[in-house]
């Protein structure tokens, strides 16, 4: 294989990858998507499987892709697309009672990804799709508190507390299913 062979060749897997990467990060955006639409009504704030995927997102993709995939769902329900849950769209989504869990999943999926990415196994996953739901429960919490409750104690109850259940079985769900798929790919 002469120079000119092997330079094509290497502009045509770097380019593969790129395709494969963004086609993963289109994915996790629509699974974040149908996520949300799996929920059980709760107000202000309902129960959904969004941040299952979030947490995978970040371990799966990794830091910059688990973030974008996010970054990507955000901006295609603050352009209009029904993507949030109940088929909820819009800028309005982002500033009310739910805006702040939505506006972490980007940074709870960078957060899961550092930490996964740093060191391997299942305690670093555990700790790292833990710290990824105290964001998404921190932030989503700390909105809740200044556009609904006005009451430390009234929204974390209700933004953060009352999500516990539910949250750590997406977690060990989550936990569960990077295990698997770590296990396929080595």
């Amino acid at each position: 294989m002469n120079q000119s062979q092997t330079v094509t060749a290497s502009l045509e897997k770097e380019k593969s990858s790129l395709v494969s990467q963004a086609l993963w990060i289109i994915g996790f955006s629509a699974l974040t998507a149908i996520g949300a639409q799996i929920e059980i009504p709760h107000q202000p704030v309902p129960y959904t499987l969004q941040t299952f995927v979030v947490l995978l997102s970040g371990a799966l993709l990794g830091k910059r892709n688990g973030a974008l995939s996010q970054i990507l769902y955000l901006a295609a329900g603050v352009s209009g697309l029904p993507v949030f849950s109940g088929f909820g769209f819009g800028l309005l989504k982002i500033l009310g009672p739910t805006g702040g869990y939505l506006l972490s999943f980007p940074v709870a999926a960078y957060a899961v990804g550092l930490l996964i990415d740093q060191k391997k196994g299942l305690l670093r996953t555990i700790v790292g799709m833990a710290v990824g739901l105290l964001v998404i429960f921190s932030l989503g919490t700390l909105q809740l508190n200044y556009v609904v409750y006005h009451d430390w104690a009234a929204s974390f109850t209700h933004g953060f507390l009352i999500f516990s259940w539910w949250d750590i079985a997406k977690l060990a769900g989550a936990v569960a299913c990077y295990q698997s798929f770590s296990r396929i790919r080595s």
